[in-house]
Order: C-alpha cells, then sequence, then structure tokens
C-alpha cells in the first residue's frame, strides 16, 4: 500500500476522512464560538494576572501569540486546566490548545521541554482530566494526550502510556457493552458517541513500535476482535481494522496476530462489507500477516487459515470488480498467488490445524477418516499440546452444536488413536468439560459426547486389563496365586 512509506508521518486528518463530520469536531465548532470572562476568574483571584494576560492575548491571536511567547503559553495552558473546575472553560482550553497542536505538531515540544524544565510531568494535568464526567472533556483530552505522545521528540512514560491505553481500551469496552442486542444501529450510535475520536487516538498510537506492544500487553488486540465481531458501522470497521493493519508492520506482532482470531472475524467483514476503504484495509492486513512474519511456517499457516475462511473465493470475486484504487488491485493479485500456492502444498493435517485455529469446525471430510486418525492422533500434543487445548477451550466456551459435536468426535478419536490421550486429556480438565456435555439441550452434542466418553472408558478397560495382566505375571514369578477375579 501507498500508505506504508508515510506510516509515521501520516497526517491525522488522513486517518479518519470523516474527522470533521464527527461529534467531537461538531461541538468544538461550538466551543470555539463562545466568549470566556477571564477578568471575573482573575478578580476572584482564580487565576494569576500572569496566566489573565496570557489567556487573553491567546484570545485575540493565539497562533500569533504562541509563536512570541511558547513557554509562557503552555506554563498557562497548564496552570488553568489544573485549577479551573467549570466545565465550559476546560473545553474552551482544550479546544484552544487542540487548534494550536493541530496547526503546527512541532508545538508538542514545546510542552515536553517546559515540564523537563520544571522537572514535572507534562502527562499529570492531561490524565487527570480523562477522570472527569464530561464526555467532550475527557475525549478532548484523550485526543491531546495522542498528539503529545505521538508527535514530540519523548516517548510516553510506561507507567503513564500503560494508564492511557487502558483508559482507550475501557472506552472502547464501554461501547461494546452499550450496544443494543438487535440492529438498532443509531441507538447504538447514540450511545456511544464519540467512539470515532476513540478509534483515532489509538490509529495514531499504535504507528508507534513500542506503543504497540504495550498494546497488546493490556489485551487489546482481544479488544478490537470483540469490537469488529459485533454490531458496528462501516466507520469504526475500518478506524479498528486500521489498528490491526499497523500492528502487523511489526514482524512478531504479526506473527502472533491470529491466535487472537484475527483471520475469521476479518475474513467474515470483507465477505460482508460494501465500503471499498474497508476492503482495502482488510486486504492491507492479510498481505502484512504473509509478508511481515520471519518465519515461512508461521506465513503459510495464515495463509492456510485463509483459505479454509474462504478468502481465496472472495478474492476471485473481486478479481471480477474494477477498483479505483490500485493497491486493492495488487493486493488481490498478491494474496490470490500465495493462496493458492499454499492449496497445492495443503496437507490433510495442515488443513485440519488450519480449521481447529479457526474455531469453525464444521464435519469436514478430515475428521471422519480414520487414516487420518492413525496417521496424525499423536500431532495434537506438538507446540504443548496446542491443537488439544483449543480442542477442549471449544468445548468449553463454544455454544453451537455443530462446533461441540465435532470438537466431541475428535476428542474420542484422539483417546482411542493415542495410548496416552486420556490422560493428558485429564490434565487439561477435557474430560470433565466432556462429561458435563452429556446433559446438553441439543441431541447430537448428547450422543457425541456419549461416544467420546464411550472411547473413554474402553482405553480404561484397555489399560485395566494389561494391568491386570502384568500383575497375574508379577504374583506368579513371586510363587503367589494369580489373580482371577473370583473369591
Amino acid at each position: 500500500m501507498s500508505e506504508v512509506n508515510d506510516l509515521m508521518n501520516l497526517p491525522d486528518e488522513n486517518i479518519d476522512m470523516i474527522a470533521a463530520t464527527s461529534v467531537l469536531q461538531q461541538q468544538a465548532a461550538d466551543i470555539r464560538s463562545r466568549t470566556v470572562n477571564w477578568s471575573s476568574y482573575m478578580q476572584s483571584q482564580m487565576i494569576s494576572q500572569e496566566d489573565y494576560q496570557c489567556i487573553s492575548s491567546l484570545d485575540k491571536g493565539k497562533a500569533v501569540y504562541f509563536e512570541q511567547n511558547p513557554q509562557q503559553t503552555v506554563k498557562t495552558f497548564l496552570n488553568l486546566l489544573s485549577h479551573v473546575s467549570k466545565d465550559s472553560t476546560i473545553q474552551y482550553i482544550l479546544v484552544m490548545v487542540d487548534d494550536l497542536l493541530q496547526e503546527d505538531r512541532n508545538r508538542v515540544d514545546y510542552f515536553h521541554e517546559y515540564a523537563a524544565k520544571r522537572k514535572e510531568s507534562v502527562w499529570g494535568p492531561f490524565l487527570n482530566l480523562l477522570n472527569r464526567q464530561d464526555g467532550f472533556i475527557v475525549n478532548m483530552t484523550s485526543r491531546i494526550v495522542a498528539k503529545i505522545a505521538c508527535w514530540g521528540h519523548e516517548l510516553m512514560p510506561k507507567s503513564d502510556l500503560n494508564f492511557y491505553l487502558q483508559f482507550l481500551k475501557d472506552q472502547l469496552t464501554m461501547h461494546m457493552h452499550s450496544m443494543p442486542p438487535d440492529d438498532d444501529l443509531k441507538g447504538m450510535l447514540k450511545t456511544n458517541e464519540y467512539i470515532q475520536s476513540v478509534g483515532r487516538c489509538l490509529q495514531m498510537m499504535l504507528r508507534i513500535d513500542e506503543y504497540r506492544f504495550a498494546f497488546v500487553s493490556v489485551d487489546g488486540i482481544s479488544t478490537l476482535i470483540s469490537i469488529l465481531s459485533s454490531h458496528v458501522n462501516f466507520q469504526v470497521q475500518y478506524q479498528l481494522v486500521f489498528c490491526l493493519w499497523v500492528l502487523t508492520f511489526n514482524p512478531l506482532l504479526a506473527t502472533k496476530m491470529n491466535k487472537f482470531s484475527v483471520i475469521p472475524i476479518l475474513a467474515d467483514i470483507l465477505n460482508d462489507c460494501a465500503k471499498e476503504k474497508v476492503t482495502r484495509i482488510i486486504l492491507a492486513v492479510f498481505r502484512n500477516l504473509i509478508e511481515k512474519p520471519t518465519d515461512p511456517q508461521v506465513a503459510k499457516e495464515h495463509c492456510i487459515a485463509m483459505v479454509q475462511c474462504k478468502v481465496l473465493k472472495q478474492l476471485s470475486i473481486f478479481e471480477q470488480r474494477r477498483f479505483d484504487d490500485e493497491d486493492i488491485t495488487a493486493d488481490v493479485e498478491f494474496l490470490t498467488e500465495k493462496l493458492q500456492n499454499s492449496v497445492q502444498d495443503l496437507s490433510s493435517f495442515d488443513e485440519y490445524a488450519s480449521e481447529l485455529r479457526s474455531a469453525r469446525l464444521e464435519w469436514s471430510p478430515v475428521h471422519k477418516s480414520a487414516k487420518f486418525w492413525r496417521e496424525n492422533a499423536h500431532r495434537l500434543n506438538e507446540k504443548n499440546y496446542e491443537l488439544l487445548r483449543i480442542l477442549v477451550h471449544l468445548l468449553e466456551t463454544s455454544r453451537d452444536p455443530i462446533i461441540l459435536s465435532v470438537a466431541c468426535f475428535d476428542i474420542g478419536e484422539y483417546v482411542r488413536h493415542y495410548p496416552r490421550g486420556k490422560h493428558v486429556l485429564e490434565q487439561l480438565g477435557g474430560k470433565q468439560i466432556v462429561m458435563q456435555l452429556l446433559g446438553h439441550d441439543e441431541p447430537n452434542v448428547r450422543y457425541e459426547a456419549l461416544l467420546a466418553v464411550q472411547k473413554l472408558m474402553v482405553h480404561n478397560w484397555e489399560y485395566l486389563g494389561k494391568q491386570l495382566e502384568k500383575d497375574s505375571e508379577t504374583q506368579t514369578k513371586q510363587g503367589a496365586a494369580p489373580i482371577s477375579g473370583k473369591a
């Protein structure tokens, strides 16, 4: 994509093309037209004479005054944000700060320089405002924090960074929890009016490598995926997929990404979306998931996962369409070639592992193949039982009767073909979960759970029979009567 070359310097406006119509910007336009009676603040000794003169001068011509008095301007801003409590005045100050930074991003450095000279934190006055009740104050402050964190020469300290990223994550989670159970999109947008502003802040922050890992450490990727799995409009989809895209520029994160089921979720959106910008950014994520990992095996696994999620079929549809964006055409060609090559090299075990990792089990032929299980049951133990752990997790968390039925069947085949399967399964807590499914509401789930339990018990009997024979031989050698099972 052409954006790749300018990733770090991508202007904020180009990240979100409808920023000017967002709720935050609409409110900011109204706030700019206000007048604040600064003299009353000075007369009541709420602000100093120095700060009064500064803020009054900024009101008359903020850009000119700032260029002549940058340190005093920063000092006054931070003083006012720390000592003024009235919401409407705080809103006005924040809009003024944001406008100055938006006009020239280099002005961020004055904030850092002022704090360094005074040996104070530039973040404190802003982070404190994130606890306010007023939605505009909170989200305009968040926007300013992102600019100071991304546009200056100094990175945000770890403790402040974690606090801020946790705040952004919580804002996304609040958005997710407040969504209605049906498709009432208007109601959703009404209760989550600042979600685009939260997305914009993340789009900025995650272009910086150090911030990416901090976001992952607060379980940020899972939050993005949870929201993308639910009903959100195309603009929010674009913003959150953009966040995933910039994360995948780090090879390590690109390697780990599909452990969060990124490919299945994005494949679903790709299949349903009608907006070209969403299509473009999803294809860009897929391309990074193939190009960025340093381990060819990981890239291969990502290709197989895309094939498993029917991406190749969608690409063939895209090949018949004309796109205005050349990046889409290039990515479609690249992905089609890579995915077709992976299909040719696909083994039955690769197919099975990909299906399992996608968490979308179905009765594909590989499950019912006795030859497959004879040859591959032991491979569920690889990478510290990765695939077996996924099976157990699906049994524990899925609500889909087909997934539960297939997972029960696979568990049964695993213990039937791997001698130590029952012991391993017990260690992972799988036996207990299968037993619980004997009481499931769905008849097919109960049936497959019963078959799995029978295989578990047959395994027990085979082990018991061998143990009895062994004990009998031992006692015979020692001169004792063999165990006959009779009184």
